[in-house]
C-alpha cells in the first residue's frame, strides 16, 4: 500500500507540475513600446481585456515610435505601436506592421481660441510657414504658436505630413518641440495662440482641448469611419517574427481583431480596422485629391529615418528631429535656407524639476515659402536647488555671491532687471518683455540658454 500511495503522489507531482508548465506558457508575459497614441487609445485598455480572458500580462513602456520600432528590432520589446506605416528604413523593413484601427488626425487649439473651421490648404501653409498669424483665418491679431513632436519619424506628425506634403520627413515650420503628444496637448491648452496636431482618440471629450473642423467637417467618429473627415489613419502594432516571443505578440495582436478587442477600439473612439473597408477602397484616391488642394505631390522617403535610443534623455528627440530635418533640406528646395542647432543645458545630478522646452526664432519677414534664415534651439531650465548654508563658510560664500550680483544689477541701474519666476523659461521671459533670447544672452553673458528660479536677469530695450 505505501507503495502503492508513493506512486500515485509521484503520478499527481508529475501531472502538478505538467499543469504549471501549460499555464505559464498561457500566461506568458509580453512588452509593448510605441507612442502615446496608440499606448493610450489601443494598447492600456486592451492589455487589461487580453489579461481578464486569461492571457498573460503586458509591461507597458510608452515613449516614442522610434523607440518602440528600435525595440521590437533588436528584442528589447515584443510589440511596438505607431501611428504610421513603415517608412521604408532599413529598421521597418524587418518588421511586421499590422493595421487595428483608424483614428482622425485632428488640428488642435485653446477653446479661447475664436478660430474653429480649417481648410487643407490653410493647414498646408500653417505648417509650410506662409500663414503665421491667427487673423489670416479669421482669428484675432495674434501669431500663431505652432507646436510639433520632435521624436524622428513620429507616428502622427509623420502621417500628417505624409497627407499634407507628400512625404513624411518633410521639415515644417514648427516653433515649439515636444516628446510626445500629451505634452504637446498640455501646452495647447494653456496656450491661446497655440496650434498643433494629435489624434481624436486622445482628446475626444477634452474640455480643456478644442479640436477645429476640416473644411467644414467636424471630426468625430462618424465622419471617421464614412471617410467624410479627410485626415483618417491607420494605428498599427509591429512585431518581429524572428522574436523569442512572435507566437504570444500575434495572438495578442489577433486579440486586437477579436469580438472582445473592437469593444476595448470603440470605447476609445477608435474604428476596428475590419470596420473600415470603404476607407481602405478611397484611401488612395483621398491621398490624391489631398496633395492637389494643397499643390503638392508625392516623394520619395529619406532611405533612412532617424531612430530614438530607447534609453534617450528627454531633449535628445529634439536634436534627432533637427538632423532628420537638415537631412531632408537636399531633396526640399524650398527649405534650404533651414538651419537647426541643438543647445543641451549641464545635466544636473537628478532629472527632478526638470523642464524640458523648444522653440524656434525666425527673423522679420523670414515666413513664406523659403523659410528663410530659421534656426532652431532646444534647451532646458531647473528648478531653484539652492540648499540653506550650515556653515560659516558657506556663509560667507553666500554673502560674497550676493553682493557681486548687487553690484552687476547697480552697474545696470539704467536696464531693467526681472528676476526668473518657477517654471519660466528663457524663451517665455523673451517674449513677455518683446525681446529675443539671443539679446538677453548676451546682456547677461549667458553661455547657454539655461535659467534658474530667482535668478536676476538684465532686460534692455529694444
Amino acid at each position: 500500500m505505501p507503495v502503492r500511495i508513493t506512486r500515485l503522489l509521484s503520478v499527481a507531482l508529475i501531472s502538478a507540475g505538467i499543469s504549471t508548465v501549460v499555464l505559464a506558457a498561457a500566461t506568458q508575459s509580453l512588452t509593448w513600446r510605441g507612442d502615446a497614441v496608440t499606448a493610450n487609445g489601443v494598447v492600456r485598455g486592451m492589455a487589461k481585456a487580453w489579461q481578464s480572458a486569461g492571457h498573460g500580462n503586458m509591461e507597458i513602456q510608452q515613449f516614442n515610435t522610434a523607440s518602440g520600432l528600435d525595440a521590437v528590432a533588436s528584442g528589447a520589446a515584443d510589440i511596438a505601436g505607431t501611428a504610421r506605416g513603415s517608412s521604408g528604413s532599413s529598421v521597418d523593413s524587418g518588421l511586421t506592421f499590422t493595421p487595428v484601427a483608424w483614428d482622425g488626425l485632428v488640428l488642435i487649439t485653446s477653446p479661447s481660441n475664436s478660430v474653429s473651421s480649417l481648410t487643407l490648404q490653410q493647414v498646408h501653409d500653417i505648417y509650410y510657414g506662409k500663414i503665421t498669424n491667427w487673423k489670416e483665418v479669421g482669428g484675432n491679431d495674434a501669431p500663431m504658436d505652432v507646436f510639433a513632436v520632435a521624436s524622428p519619424g513620429d507616428g502622427v506628425e509623420f502621417s500628417l505630413r505624409k497627407l499634407l506634403f507628400g512625404r513624411g520627413s518633410q521639415p515644417v515650420a514648427a516653433p515649439r518641440l515636444y516628446v510626445n503628444t500629451i505634452q504637446l496637448e498640455q501646452s495647447i491648452a494653456l496656450d491661446p495662440r497655440g496650434f498643433g496636431v494629435t489624434t481624436l482618440s486622445s482628446v475626444a471629450g477634452n474640455p480643456k482641448i478644442k479640436m477645429l473642423h476640416i473644411d467644414g467637417t467636424a471630426p468625430s467618429v462618424s465622419s471617421v469611419a464614412s471617410g467624410a473627415y479627410p485626415l483618417f489613419i491607420e494605428l498599427y502594432l509591429v512585431t518581429n517574427a524572428s522574436s523569442p516571443n512572435a507566437a504570444a505578440a500575434k495572438d495578442f495582436v489577433d486579440f486586437t481583431q477579436s469580438p472582445k478587442g473592437d469593444a476595448v477600439l470603440r470605447s476609445h473612439s477608435l474604428v476596428p480596422y475590419q470596420a473600415g473597408s470603404a476607407l481602405i477602397a478611397m484611401d488612395a484616391s483621398r491621398r490624391g485629391r489631398i496633395l492637389a488642394e494643397v499643390g503638392a505631390h508625392a516623394s520619395a522617403e529619406p532611405t533612412q529615418i532617424a531612430s530614438a535610443s530607447p534609453a534617450a534623455r528627454p531633449v535628445m528627440p529634439a536634436a534627432a528631429a533637427v538632423a532628420s530635418a537638415a537631412a531632408a533640406r537636399a531633396n526640399t528646395p524650398a527649405l534650404s535656407a533651414v538651419t537647426g542647432a541643438v543647445v543641451a543645458a549641464p545635466e544636473p545630478s537628478s532629472l527632478k524639476g526638470v523642464r524640458g522646452d523648444a522653440f524656434t526664432e525666425a527673423s522679420a519677414g523670414s515666413h513664406g515659402s523659403d523659410f528663410a534664415k530659421v534656426t532652431a534651439d532646444v534647451y532646458v531650465t531647473y528648478g531653484k536647488v539652492v540648499a540653506k548654508a550650515t556653515t560659516k563658510a558657506a556663509k560667507t560664500a553666500e554673502s560674497t555671491t550676493k553682493k557681486v550680483e548687487a553690484k552687476k544689477i547697480a552697474s545696470a541701474a539704467s536696464a531693467r532687471t526681472y528676476r526668473v519666476g518657477a517654471g519660466e523659461t528663457l524663451y517665455s521671459i523673451a517674449r513677455k518683455h518683446g525681446v529675443d533670447v539671443a539679446q538677453i544672452r548676451s546682456w547677461n553673458h549667458l553661455k547657454d540658454n539655461t535659467v534658474r528660479t530667482g535668478q536676476v536677469l538684465r532686460i534692455e530695450a529694444r
